[in-house]
């Protein structure tokens, strides 16, 4: 049952990533599937970018990556809410991407990496493992608050590469572990076990 908001979101990897190769055989170009400013100007792109990847490699990296992560979550949520929070995510890092890089050059992005590092952030953070050890370290909210930052920057630097959407990843893993902290897609007394 927790593999069903996986294989379904994998799928929509794979509809997607068909429709982009049909699309660019009869010349349709990339600006269809990917998030750029003015966000006004290709409005389905905020759903659709999550989705869609660049390449054959792309989408292998993020399917493998969500095979792993995607489960754990799911046992805790319901299919609308892993859905709902995929998306949210993923749009979220991916517009928050655009608007940072914009200040450098204009940038465009695609891939499911920002909603696979929220993802990440969640299993991490919202789990009974990480409460003892937070509830150990003499914290307050600014100092777990702290915590977090210096976690979604650490896993960033260790994913970056030229190419890379580094800050779609770091808002990511940021949304996901403040959304683990409070909880967000537990249900009911699921509980967010690891080892």
């Amino acid at each position: 049952m927790a593999d069903r908001p996986t294989l379904t979101t994998l799928s929509l990897f794979g509809v997607v990533f068909v429709t982009q190769t049909v699309a660019g055989a009869v010349g349709v170009g990339s600006w269809a599937f990917t998030l750029a400013l003015p966000l006004e100007r290709h409005p389905w792109t905020l759903v659709v970018s999550v989705y869609a990847h660049g390449d054959l490699m792309h989408l292998a990296v993020n399917a493998v990556a969500l095979a792993v992560v995607g489960p754990l979550v799911a046992r805790v949520t319901t299919p609308p809410r892993f859905h709902a929070f995929f998306l949210t995510a993923g749009a979220l890092a991916g517009v928050t991407h655009v608007v940072v890089t914009a200040a450098f050059a204009p940038t465009a992005v695609l891939g499911a990496s920002g909603a696979i590092f929220a993802l990440f952030g969640y299993l991490l953070v919202g789990n009974r493992a990480s409460e003892r050890v937070l509830s150990w370290v003499p914290l307050g909210r600014r100092g777990r608050l702290v915590v977090f930052l210096l976690l979604a920057v650490g896993v960033t630097l260790a994913t970056a590469a030229p190419g890379v959407a580094v800050v779609a990843h770091f808002v990511g893993f940021l949304l996901g572990s403040l959304c683990g902290r409070l909880r967000v897609l537990h249900v009911g007394h699921s509980r967010l076990e690891i080892g």
